[in-house]
């Protein structure tokens, strides 16, 4: 007995919520439908001639209160969402934890034309902390929010009472060790071809030296459904004037000028180096070597400490996340300034 024409299309049509559920979620060009750790608060403000909004967490602390904040710098591949841990071992311990999200970033504006700098990131995140009544704080920043953490605290030093840096890009300046330039156009039609798949690779082999673990996955499918989703050109070309800023803007040279306490906490199995993918074999084989990396900038910070994680990657604190906050804490604990 031959089947009615119409069950094949009822079984595709029944088929589809399953495969759209294989592809991943698709988020809003702000993140919108994707859930964060903590109530999202937005942050109006006026920049280069247009009305922007940061996407920020603030969290009291949940311990008894030791008085503090402490700023989380989130990187590129990463959201204020991925220092979910980080937000409630720190506020267990008594800080007040501010987590935004920058601009062209997550749940915060990504504006068609902006003049992407760190001075520019660290001036809008200095005003968000300033409508926040924070005067001081501790930064904490990782990948390439260890480049803005920098930079905030080389341009702000009188506001940061302490520097801790979580496997920090920008430990060495990729363009005078020979990687080649990528123009914006080209990062935009890169940006543009980024799928799940291809993030979770990365990061298995880049990030975390070729092991997974399941509750990465959620974060992979918060980069790719911001990508693939409605707002999928704004956030690529957003994302493309970032590459452009991380690559040609090194803080490199002024490590050396840091006046504040500065912890170094560093994945020594992490590889990550921005252009390696372009880079040729000989420059390849000398960028993104964080067990040496580590060593070499705690010598350049004045008043730096180096804890490594042996076997560990790009982001310790989602890799060993009790480990990681041991570490941290400790040292938050050891050089915080008295207040009288």
């Amino acid at each position: 007995m031959s089947s009615p024409r119409w069950l094949p299309g009822l079984l595709l049509t029944a088929a589809l919520p399953m495969l759209a559920h294989a592809e991943g979620p698709e988020y809003g060009p702000e993140l919108q439908g994707f859930e964060y750790p903590y109530t999202v608060k937005h942050f109006a403000f006026q920049s280069q001639g247009k009305s922007l909004q940061m996407g920020y967490m603030d969290v009291a602390a949940h311990g008894k209160a030791n008085g503090r904040s402490v700023v989380l710098m989130h990187g590129k591949n990463f959201c204020g969402a991925t220092w979910d841990s980080s937000i409630k071992a720190l506020s267990e311990a008594g800080y007040r934890v501010i987590a935004p999200d920058q601009i062209g970033f997550c749940t915060s504006s990504k504006p068609d034309n902006y003049q992407y700098s760190f001075q520019q990131l660290a001036t809008n995140t200095q005003q968000l902390l300033k409508a926040l009544g924070i005067q001081k704080a501790t930064l904490l920043g990782h990948s390439t929010g260890g480049m803005l953490a920098t930079r905030y605290a080389l341009q702000y030093p009188e506001q940061v009472e302490q520097l801790a840096l979580v496997n920090p890009i920008g430990l060495e300046d990729w363009k005078a060790l020979g990687v080649p330039y990528r123009t914006v156009d080209q990062w935009y039609q890169r940006e543009l071809k980024v799928s799940a798949d291809g993030i979770r690779e990365y990061e298995r082999s880049t990030y975390y030296a070729g092991h997974w673990k399941p509750e990465f996955d959620r974060w992979v499918d918060m980069l790719a459904g911001l990508s693939k989703g409605p707002g999928k050109t704004q956030v690529a070309w957003n994302s493309a004037l970032i590459y452009d800023m991380i690559f040609t803007q090194p803080v490199y040279y002024e490590f050396k000028d840091l006046k504040v306490p500065t912890l170094l906490l560093i994945g020594t199995s992490d590889t990550t180096a921005i252009g390696k993918d372009i880079a040729p074999p000989a420059v390849k084989a000398k960028i993104g070597h964080y067990e040496v990396l580590g060593k070499q900038v705690a010598q350049l910070i004045p008043q730096s400490t180096l804890i490594e994680f042996p076997g560990l990657g790009h982001a310790p604190q989602m890799e060993e996340p009790a480990k990681f906050h041991q570490a941290l804490l400790g040292w938050l604990t050891q050089y915080n300034p008295v207040r009288g």
